[in-house]
């Protein structure tokens, strides 16, 4: 089972950098970079909430579920 997280995929879709998405959403950098690069364990759902208002998307656009194979 794999989590993607498509945050690199809607920032250039929305041609938006990396931290101008911080600056909209009010998270580190660090904290960006280690969910961007499908390092974190967990993310609230205050934090998805505020990422989808950021890049107007919704929660799927940026979370997605692969099965293995």
């Amino acid at each position: 089972m794999a989590i993607i997280i498509n945050i690199d995929v809607m920032l250039a879709r929305r041609k938006m950098s990396v931290t101008e998405l911080t600056e909209k959403v009010g998270i580190t950098m660090a904290n960006l970079s280690i969910l961007k690069n499908g390092k974190g364990k967990a993310i609230r759902f205050s934090t998805l909430e505020a990422i989808c208002k950021g890049l107007n998307c919704q929660p799927g656009d940026i979370v997605e579920y692969r099965a293995d194979t």
